[in-house]
């Protein structure tokens, strides 16, 4: 073989055409997964799986697409993609080679991953001498093609949150899958896509409802599919499932007088169980009318899959709605009679629950009824619900004055709060604790602001909750939380990273929102201080039975510390979103009293609001061009210039008008401080602007007077104290 590094340079070959549009029209392609029927909570979430991964795999084999919508129902997911290209572009590859004058081995082993030959090759020069080039042309493939193996893919591999296998088929999917629908569609017809998955050959036939109209349907398209569907008693959009179901039970309702009970998770779910919603209305028996709202909600819920109507006047539920999957010839009265009768026995179970907890209040009251919480671990290292429920009872007893309300109702609510923890009904209906309380502490005689505590002290549970306004369950809820919080910090078991498992961000951000919603003024260090005491006893007591060994080695003083700078960080999330800097929140925690979070986040607001303006901005360059001459001065000199500047000294216009300024400043802005009129400090920081900017543009600070320069310097710690009363501006950023 003649020596490679003697090959003349060939030229390279001109990219191919771009493929015309009128020769390969767009079509649009249908994809339909015809199985057993899919969980509805698992169908929103693969319809997009769905569009995902083939939309993705599409574009990565080199299509295109002008849109792309995915939809469920009970038996099938679908995906329409509409201006699919015809084929993949033709795509050329240009792959850098050995050295011409490298080895043969190495030369053959680029021609091997190449598929060339030698003469096949290109030759380039660089700084470091010729080398090889392979250019490989991958020629463009039909979307049937790619489309074929792109759905094999995606169903091959779909993200099921659980699935199974079925027959001798090593296929998993969510249920059996009995038929897939694939075609490409364009002005000259439908085509199906050559696809065979375990046995599964793709068609272009679906099947409409499975009672209804179950007999083969062949369609040619996206719309003709839809329109077949929909005749064949299949809505096939979830949104419009849910649209009809919720307009349908609103009219029923209308027309009987009643209101439906909002519950658009119910109406998602129920949407996801039915392709034909038929809606019907239905009666709750006499006996079961004196329970608890919640109570017959909650039950119609979680077992049948039922709404709520609700009489607007007396606020109870009166009738039910159930969702059926079919149209029936007697107007669905077989189908009411068997729920109605089946929802009598679940009724029966939640009236023997009710009747029993109201007996065991009315025998033992409230402290009866919480007595077996003694038997409940609330944590192995701090002991039980009891234990904890004396932890919150001391906590809100403590509380309770700086809230408005009296100590002895908010102990003996923290004392009851968590009593129906213990009840029949929670312990069936865990989503109605607190909900349950407020009944039992009712029929206990208990007074209104006590009984209304059970429920409001889990609040708020989350960002979009009600905060609790009534003082008694003010003092309850922070108690609540802040003993979870202390507790855990106790024994180091604090959020890390994504990990939080006892859900302490959400009770941080559930004080932040109590004291700031109610304009709570409360010194923190000292509850977050007595709290850890407590804690801290709660452990002593575990260790000494022997439960559980637990070492409590650090200070209370510094795990509240600690505890308060995690509450100021989850402050700065919360202001985050109110459009408040961090750095702001920084400068006013450095103030004292950053532990009362109303006074530090009124000073904060009062701040940011400040640095909005012309003058603040302008006045923070003052104030760091003042700060920073100041520094960098003293520590050259060795000394602090602090001491008071001499008015008689100034001998520029400038320097006279900025100790007029700085001592109408001072003079507004401590009774301000005082008060906590933060707007007024503010505005007259703010009427320093001009002074000190006119005042650098004029003097020179660093003269050869040393007498001067000193006084001058003061002056500089005069404005950088002054304004350091308001917040720490050293901590403004940019």
């Amino acid at each position: 073989m003649a020596s490679p590094c003697r090959r003349a340079a060939r030229p390279l070959p001109d990219p191919p055409p771009e493929l015309s549009a009128q020769r390969f029209p767009m079509p649009d392609a249908l994809i339909e997964l015809f199985s057993e029927e899919i969980p509805a909570r698992m169908q929103a979430r693969a319809a997009q799986d769905l569009r995902r991964l083939v939309t993705e795999g599409l574009v990565e084999a080199g299509l295109t697409y002008a849109h792309a919508s995915a939809f469920a129902t009970p038996r099938r997911l679908a995906l329409a993609i509409e201006g699919l290209s015809a084929q993949s572009s033709t795509r050329r590859e240009e792959r850098k080679g050995p050295k011409v004058d490298a080895p043969q081995k190495a030369i053959d082993g680029f021609l091997r991953s190449t598929g060339l030959t030698l003469d096949a090759l290109h030759t380039r020069e660089d700084r470091k001498g010729s080398f090889y080039l392979a250019v490989i042309e991958h020629p463009g493939r039909p979307a049937a093609e790619i489309l074929a193996e792109v759905l094999e893919g995606a169903i091959r591999h779909f993200p099921w949150p659980k699935s199974m296998r079925w027959g001798a088929r090593s296929l998993r999917w969510v249920r059996p899958l009995h038929s897939i629908l694939c075609i490409l569609s364009d002005e000259a017809g439908a085509q199906v896509v050559p696809l065979e998955i375990d046995g599964i050959t793709a068609g272009d036939t679906t099947r409409g409802h499975r009672f209804m109209a179950p007999e083969p349907l062949k369609v040619s398209g996206f719309d003709d599919y839809a329109a077949r569907l929909k005749r064949a008693f299949v809505i096939l959009d979830a949104e419009e499932r849910m649209a009809l179901i919720e307009n349908e039970i609103a009219q029923r309702a209308f027309a009987l007088g009643l209101e439906p009970v909002q519950d658009r998770a119910l109406l998602a779910e129920v949407a996801g169980l039915v392709e034909w919603p038929v809606v019907l209305v239905g009666e709750i028996g006499a006996q079961f009318l004196d329970l608890p709202p919640e109570v017959l909600q909650t039950s119609m819920r979680e077992h049948q899959k039922f709404f709520s109507l609700r009489d607007p006047k007396s606020g109870q539920i009166v009738q039910f709605v159930t969702v059926a999957n079919r149209e029936t010839a007697d107007a669905g009265a077989t189908i009411l009679a068997g729920n109605q009768k089946v929802l009598a026995a679940r009724l029966s179970d939640a009236k023997f629950f009710w009747e029993n907890d109201l007996r065991i209040v009315r025998q033992r009251g409230m402290k009866g009824m919480a007595e077996g919480l003694a038997n409940v671990t609330f944590h192995g290292q701090l002991g039980s619900q009891k234990d904890r429920i004396s932890r919150i009872e001391a906590l809100a007893r403590e509380i309770a004055p700086l809230v408005g309300a009296k100590p002895d109702l908010a102990a003996e609510a923290a004392r009851i709060a968590k009593a129906d923890l213990q009840s029949e009904m929670v312990g069936e209906f865990p989503e109605l604790q607190g909900v349950m309380g407020v009944y039992y502490a009712k029929a206990a005689g208990l007074p209104e602001e006590v009984a209304r505590a059970c429920r409001e002290h889990y609040q708020p549970l989350g960002p979009s909750d009600d905060v609790p306004t009534e003082p008694v369950s003010i003092a309850v809820a922070l108690a609540d939380k802040l003993d979870t919080l202390t507790g855990f910090w106790a024994i180091d078991e604090k959020p890390t990273g994504s990990k939080d498992p006892y859900a302490l961000r959400r009770a941080a951000l559930g004080v932040i929102r109590l004291v700031l919603g109610n304009g709570v003024r409360l010194k923190l260090s000292d509850t977050l201080l007595s709290g850890i005491r407590q804690a801290h006893h709660a452990i002593a007591v575990v260790n000494a039975e022997g439960a559980v060994t637990t070492a409590v080695d650090s200070d209370p003083a510094v795990t509240a510390t600690d505890l308060l700078a995690f509450l100021h960080d989850r402050l700065k999330v919360h202001l985050r979103e109110q459009g408040i800097r961090h750095d702001v929140i920084d400068a006013c925690r450095a103030m004292p009293g950053a532990d009362d979070l109303t006074l530090l986040v009124n000073r904060a607001r009062a701040l940011s609001d400040f640095l909005k303006t012309d003058d603040g901005e302008n006045l923070i360059q003052g104030f760091r061009r003042a700060n920073n001459i100041l520094t960098q001065a003293e520590e050259k000199d060795g000394v602090e210039y602090s001491f008071g500047p001499d008015p008689a000294l100034a001998d520029t216009s400038e320097e006279k008008s900025l100790f007029a300024a700085l001592d109408r400043a001072e003079a507004a802005i401590t009774p301000a401080m005082n008060s906590e009129d933060f707007p007024a400090a503010m505005a007259a920081m703010a009427a320093l602007r001009a002074p000190i900017d006119a005042f650098f543009e004029a003097v020179q600070i660093n003269t050869d007077n040393q007498i001067i320069r000193r006084n001058r310097l003061n002056l500089l710690h005069r404005i950088r104290s002054i304004c350091l009363q308001v917040a720490d501006l050293t901590r403004i950023e940019g």
